[in-house]
């Protein structure tokens, strides 16, 4: 019970602002890693000891839960000896060294459990992920949103056997990010989905172009701090404009996963994608969507779900962001209803982020009816259509697969057969 305690705070965690206390050098210096057990749950924690200009300072990652660089402030630090306090999370870690492992208790909220951590990172496997040298080409693009004066920069995967002077033009598809700024893998949790997605798309005939968010990785440009969907919708909308322009490509289309596919059918509505893949999209308002999934994480923690749709408009987080007040007040309905173009909406039904029972009938229901539409819920998957257990977050990372090989399979089948 007490383990359990501890790991669903850390469930909670937030970015923590605070210190680090420097020290001069230590036998210590470098990162330790290890499981945090609790119950059913097991969360990878690291410490990292990193020396500059003779001092050292202590960080704390979670990365199960994509968190890092938490600053610690040491109390204790020798070549045998670290004991270590995060305030604004209540942590402490005291350990020892002993047989070359740092022994010691991890303490949150009172509550306290062994944790031993290992020197150096963990190793995880990613057998999806493709390694070079691969059987096709590619090409570093930039794309320009004027509006925005936000320049995107991306990869064009070229089909297995491309010939630019062949008759018969590949179609095309733009990858669309979630929520949050991300690179052009959608890397999150050390997995590379986009990437993968890519890879196996080439193999099958069907090119790609996926590009780093604006402002992030390689793209300049572009206001985050005001920014809403509609404003990356409209960077969305200046790749299909370049792929269009490069007259390389057939169809041209998008695959958007979660925000990715709430903006995809902004797109369909204007008409400016052929076809629409929708990796997890909403489907249903902002505020119903922000309570369910705040509903199933309180489940996934063993705690009562409670909130109501208009108890999120309320949340502090929600009044500071725009991104937030836009995205709880947005009705995806409209734009779903403006999509003539063909969908295919898939989920996974062990998503919390993203409950398919809850967004897939929303989009099947405002969606124009067509032969060529495809509504698919897939069973144990997670928001990543990731197999998974439970779902929860700290799967994430834990989980080899990147992306089912199904789920890859249907979609490269259903754009094969679409545009064709």
């Amino acid at each position: 019970m007490k383990r359990k305690a501890i790991i669903t705070a850390l469930l909670a965690l937030v970015w923590a602002t605070g210190w680090a206390q420097v020290q001069t050098t230590t036998a210590l210096v470098g990162s330790w890693s290890g499981k945090l057990e609790g119950g059913s749950m097991t969360l990878t924690i690291v410490f990292n000891l990193e020396q500059t200009d003779g001092y050292v300072k202590v960080t704390m990652d979670s990365p199960d839960q994509s968190v890092k660089g938490i600053p610690a402030k040491k109390e204790c630090l020798t070549d045998d000896s670290l004991a270590v306090k995060i305030e604004p999370l209540d942590i402490t870690y005291c350990a020892r060294l002993k047989d070359g492992k740092l022994d010691g208790t991890f303490t949150q909220m009172g509550f306290s459990v062994p944790l031993v951590l290992t020197k150096g990172l963990e190793e995880l496997k990613r057998p999806q992920h493709p390694q070079p040298p691969y059987p096709y080409t590619t090409e570093e693009v930039s794309f320009r949103n004027e509006k925005d004066s936000a320049t995107l920069a991306g990869t064009i995967c070229w089909p297995v056997g491309y010939n630019p002077k062949a008759k018969k033009k590949p179609a095309v598809v733009l990858f669309i990010s979630g929520s949050g700024q991300e690179n052009r893998d959608e890397e999150l949790f050390d997995h590379k989905p986009f990437l993968v997605i890519a890879d196996y798309l080439a193999r099958q005939g069907i090119a790609s172009l996926r590009y780093d968010d604006r402002a992030t990785g390689a793209s300049k440009g572009g206001d985050l701090r005001n920014a809403t969907s509609e404003d990356f919708a409209r960077d969305a909308a200046a790749g299909l404009e370049y792929l269009r322009s490069r007259k390389a490509f057939g169809k041209v289309g998008v695959i958007g996963h979660s925000e990715g596919g709430l903006i995809g059918f902004i797109l369909g509505a204007q008409g400016l994608t052929d076809f629409l893949v929708s990796l997890a999209g909403p489907g249903v308002k902002g505020d119903t969507l922000g309570a369910s999934q705040q509903n199933r994480a309180l489940e996934l923690m063993g705690m009562p779900a409670s909130k109501a749709a208009g108890e999120i408009r309320q949340e502090e987080r929600i009044q500071k962001s725009p991104w937030l007040r836009w995205f709880v007040d947005y009705d995806p309905s409209e734009n779903i209803s403006k999509t003539k173009c063909p969908v295919f909406a898939l989920n996974g039904d062990l998503d919390w982020q993203v409950i398919s029972s809850l967004n897939l009938p929303g989009i099947e229901r405002n969606l124009p009816k067509s032969k060529k539409n495809r509504i698919k819920e897939y069973p144990g998957l997670n928001h990543f259509f990731q197999h998974c257990t439970t779902g929860a977050t700290h799967e994430y990372r834990q989980i080899e697969e990147t992306i089912s090989p199904e789920v890859l399979s249907d979609i490269a089948e259903w754009i094969n057969n679409t545009v064709h």
